[in-house]
């Protein structure tokens, strides 16, 4: 019990860290006639109070879909109509339907700040500190320190409480998945996903790895005894959970597919705003959207998202385990922010999740990519306004994390998870013993060409004919550093319960 007073503390010191943020500029204030995120979180509240459901997801005269229409899933618009309800309770004008557009105020500022916060604290603060108090085999330092390296991940804390989003909810959801899978309570866990996934559909990265590990468990078990039971369970959950979101909706199957279209926009094309992903880093030499129509984007898009992920999947499946199922929804985020159709910059939140839950499994490798994940998202937190913000929660973040894990002392194979990887070559290349120095290299090389094109983007003017120049070139680098975490990932699920001659396991 001695722990919980300091897990007090450690949930005070994430508080304090997410309002201190909250108080600078967010996304478009002062910048009609669309402003920004703020504005569509706003704007979501309007339409969900004032029209009925049957209208949501529908163009109309009091529903103009290219003004921030709704594009999430149903329980995002239930999130939206609650809090209309509190909003109108206090101040009618915040979703006054059409004249309450770009609506700005300290007092509604107030209002929408609170509403993250006292969504975070119902969701995603709890689940972490849980994950963190069920950790095994680690004592309860590590666990306190784990949970405040996590809690002042300053990504999630600048877009949630910066740029201004509710990505808190549905990564809050994912981690309750996360926990109830973790300690055999699966119909938490399957329910939990299901709310993840009906809050937001990019959840996908994180519900593939969580539906092939069950499925594992229920093949280990035999799916003519008790695997048959646990899987017809969790069917169950996951079609109620799905039909309780989806019922005002299912009336009319014209009201279902605009629901979806709305949440796929195929039409959009590949990529929209500068992404650390592989089609943008592709486009900087190879103009893809112009060469290509879109059906056939889509097609290729699938068909690079589901090789990159499946070989992760099948491993897990046939071999389920706890950690694989950690590292595995690592590797398939990845494989869905690199690949797959019309990503945000933002969606990296989605892969830092799982990387937050291995911290204390491989710390070097994870405060390396929750830095570069951060820093993925520049040219958006410069575009907000919030490069003080940034610069403060990265350098707090990285502090906690060299304080309380050794991340820059001990890097060896061992606890690089790379032993069995490098023995498997070491039969070929007896030679390859270098790898932890290579990737100390890499490592450094990947910090200074961060701080370098912070610095170039902040006091450098680019050049007339490239305009783009920064934000492209913040993306390039991100990419590149994505794509060796997609591998170095990878390597750890293959090759891991790889048996060494002894018969032991290397891992």
């Amino acid at each position: 019990m001695e722990k919980w007073p300091w897990m007090t503390i450690v949930v005070l010191i994430g508080l304090t860290a997410r309002w201190t943020v909250s108080l600078n500029s967010y996304s478009g204030i002062g910048k009609p006639p669309m402003f920004g995120d703020y504005e569509a979180q706003r704007h979501w509240q309007e339409i969900t109070f004032n029209l009925p459901v049957k209208q949501w997801y529908f163009n109309s005269s009091d529903n103009n879909l290219q003004y921030w229409g709704l594009d999430y899933p149903p329980l995002t618009a239930y999130h939206s109509l609650l809090c209309a309800y509190v909003a109108e309770f206090i101040n009618p004008d915040w979703i006054a339907l059409h004249t309450s557009r770009g609506y700005e105020s300290q007092a509604h500022k107030l209002f929408m700040r609170a509403t993250v916060l006292i969504a975070d604290l119902l969701t995603y603060i709890p689940a972490v500190v849980l994950y963190c108090c069920c950790l095994k085999e680690i004592s309860t330092k590590k666990k306190i320190a784990n949970a405040l390296c996590i809690l002042l991940y300053p990504g999630l804390i600048l877009i949630d409480y910066g740029h201004f989003q509710y990505n808190s909810v549905s990564l809050g959801f994912a981690l309750w998945g996360i926990l109830g899978v973790s300690c055999d309570w699966d119909l938490l866990g399957s329910l939990a996903f299901c709310l993840a996934l009906n809050y937001k559909q990019m959840e996908l990265y994180h519900s593939l790895p969580f539906f092939c590990f069950l499925l594992g468990k229920c093949l280990k078990k035999g799916l003519k005894g008790k695997g048959f039971g646990l899987l017809l369970k969790l069917a169950c959950t996951v079609l109620a959970s799905f039909l309780l979101c989806w019922l005002p909706f299912l009336t009319e199957g014209e009201q279902v597919w605009q629901v979806l279209r709305r949440l796929f926009p195929v039409d959009r094309g590949l990529f929209e705003d500068k992404v650390a992903n592989i089609w943008c880093s592709v486009n900087i030499f190879l103009k893809i959207k112009d060469i290509l129509s879109h059906h056939i984007q889509v097609a290729i898009s699938f068909c690079f998202t589901f090789l990159s992920l499946l070989p992760a999947c099948i491993k897990l499946t046939l071999q389920p385990s706890p950690k694989g199922f950690r590292y595995t929804l690592v590797s398939c985020a990845l494989s869905f922010f690199l690949f797959s159709f019309q990503v945000h910059e933002k969606s990296i939140l989605l892969v830092s999740l799982p990387v937050c839950l291995v911290l204390n499994e491989i710390p070097f490798m994870s405060t390396w990519f929750l830095l570069v994940s951060t820093f993925s998202m520049l040219p958006l937190l410069l575009k907000d306004g919030l490069l003080m913000p940034s610069v403060v929660t990265v350098m707090s973040f990285f502090t906690a994390c060299a304080t309380f894990f050794p991340i820059l002392e001990k890097i060896s194979e061992e606890e690089l998870q790379l032993k069995s990887f490098s023995i498997s070559v070491r039969k070929y290349l007896p030679w390859f013993t270098f790898l932890p120095r290579i990737i100390q290299y890499l490592y450094l090389s990947s910090v200074v060409s961060m701080v370098l094109l912070t610095l170039m983007t902040v006091t450098l003017d680019p050049p007339k004919k490239l305009p783009d120049l920064f934000p492209v070139l913040v993306c390039f680098v991100s990419c590149m550093n994505f794509l060796f975490f997609w591998v170095y990932f990878n390597i750890i699920i293959i090759w891991d319960s790889k048996i060494g001659r002894n018969g032991k396991k290397i891992n």
